[in-house]
């Protein structure tokens, strides 16, 4: 019945990752941000519904494609940081 959503095509950006939800990419633009890489979000939500998962619910994470070495980069280490932290408890 529905295909799965993919990102849109932007001429010079790539799409640098794909939540569920908004506040998750946001919070990677932030991280991005605060190293000086600009990135922009795209969201697929329906407002119209309140459902936030699955394919109506889509948000896409931008970065312009000089960026995207370093974007990539970046998140790499935060999430090998976030993986090795000590003071996680789960």
């Amino acid at each position: 019945m529905f295909k799965k959503s993919k990102p849109n095509q932007v001429d010079n950006w790539i799409c640098l990752l794909e939540r569920g939800t908004e506040y998750e990419v946001q919070l990677i633009k932030s991280y991005l941000d605060s190293l000086q890489i600009p990135s922009n979000v795209l969201s697929k939500r329906d407002s119209s519904f309140t459902q936030s998962f699955g394919e109506l619910s889509n948000v896409y994470l931008y970065v312009p494609k000089e960026f995207e070495k370093s974007a990539r980069k970046a998140l790499d280490e935060l999430n090998e940081e976030l993986e090795s932290d000590p003071s996680d408890d789960s």
